[in-house]
Order: C-alpha cells, then structure tokens, then sequence
C-alpha cells in the first residue's frame, strides 16, 4: 500500500533498463519505496541496473519481459502480482526506431508499433485486471507529445505512441471508481540514450525531471502530466495549425 505520502511501497517498472524508468524508481526509493520488481529482456544492463538500486536499500527482483511475446505476459506478470500487492505499475518501455528505415521497411515500422503499442496494450492489460483485482494501484504509461500529432519527421513513432495514448485514456476511464488511477505521461524530447546524437527539440527534458513529474502527478492523483507543463500550452495549439502550415513548420 502507499504511505501517508501517498509513495508507492512496491513498485513494478516494465522496461527495467529504462533511463526514465530507472530515473523514476530511484526517486521513489529514495521516499520509500522498498520492493522493485525490474522487467525486461535478461542482459547485464538489466543486473547492473538492480544492482545500482540495491545499494540503494531496495528490494529489487528482475523479471524476465519481452513487449514482443505478449503470449507470454499473463504468465510472467501474473507471477509477480503473486508475490503480493503491487502499488504501482510503470509503462516505460518503447522504441524509437528510425523514420528513413521504417518508411523503406516496413517490417521495421511494424516492430516499432508492435513494441508501443501492442505490446504496451498486452501488458497493460494484464497488469490493470491485477491491480483491480487487488483493488488499489497506480499504473503510469510513459506516452509522448509525439502522440499528440503526426509530424513528417517522425510519423511512424509518433502514431504508435498516439495509439497508446489513446488506450490508457481509455483504460483509466473504464478503471475510474475501482481504487485503480491511470496516469498517462507525456514528456517532449528527453536526453536519454536513445536521443543522443539527434537535434535536440526545444523544452527538451530529462529522465529526472520526468521522474520528478511523475511523482508530483502520483501525489495529486493527475490522470495527465507533461513535462516540461508549458507543453501542454505549446501542443494546444499546434493541434490547431491548419496542415498547409504545420508540414512548414520546423518540429
């Protein structure tokens, strides 16, 4: 259960070598969180990564996920909700991918919906039947404001991630009442890994402040944040550029 300050006592990070996951699971365990469960694909980064929050004084198990084997997620996430009551589920996996070699290959394309979306839905799925059968929890969906609209640069991401976005809208509205809240995350461009060596956006962000973010969301129980805040504003109104312009338009 969560504290009188409302930080989740154990947490589940699906995407377990996520620099915004791990970035995340370090701010919490810092309050108090005691019981990390990491998923993703066995690797050292994965064991590096429960060993930085063990000397950390967490509890910290991995657990072997793939987001492309969704056949195998009822199996792998339900043994872990076994073990107890799970507080909070973090959604923190995805894929960039590359728009030249997607458009040239759309097997390639597929790969990247299948990662953050189908995947996403699967596990996400699984884990909110959990946790409403536990009838309490978090589950935190890292989405983007590359969801928000499809721009040329990067339209096969950006598509994906507005289809997950859409589904945990939905899926927090289908959970309203049942003690489960659904947070969906919406950072712009984040200096991660993954980002290095491409031209930075403006409000670009980091996997602190988007762990910061999400723990001020999971206080006030928000069902939407955004990192940096002002994008919501900026988002508002590229919504609103008629198409002529907006493919002009450098972002």
């Amino acid at each position: 259960m969560k504290d009188a300050f409302g930080t989740p006592q154990s947490l589940l990070v699906l995407g377990g070598t996520s620099e915004i996951g791990l970035a995340t699971a370090r701010r919490l365990v810092a309050r108090r969180t005691r019981t990390v469960f990491l998923a993703g694909r066995p690797s050292p980064a994965l064991d590096e990564a429960a060993a930085s929050l063990r000397g950390l004084g967490a509890d910290v198990r991995t657990v072997a996920f793939d987001a492309l084997a969704p056949d195998t997620h009822e199996e792998v996430l339900g043994k872990v909700f076994a073990e107890g009551d799970v507080d909070m589920v973090l959604v923190a996996f995805g894929v960039l991918g590359d728009q030249a070699t997607d458009e040239a290959e759309p097997l390639a394309a597929v790969r990247v919906a299948q990662t953050n979306y189908t995947g996403a839905l699967s596990a996400g799925l699984v884990c909110a039947r959990s946790l409403q059968a536990q009838g309490h929890g978090s589950l935190v969906v890292l989405s983007s404001v590359a969801g928000e609209r499809a721009r040329r640069a990067n339209f096969i991401y950006g598509s994906s991630k507005a289809g997950l976005d859409a589904f945990a809208q939905g899926l927090g509205d289908a959970l309203h009442g049942t003690g489960v809240h659904v947070m969906v995350v919406r950072p712009g461009f984040v200096r991660t890994k993954m980002t290095a060596g491409m031209a930075e956006a403006p409000l670009a962000t980091t996997p602190e402040a988007v762990a910061t973010a999400i723990e001020a969301g999971l206080r006030r129980r928000a069902e939407t944040v955004w990192v940096p805040g002002t994008l919501r504003v900026v988002m508002s109104a590229l919504r609103h550029v008629p198409r002529p312009l907006f493919r002009r338009l450098p972002v």
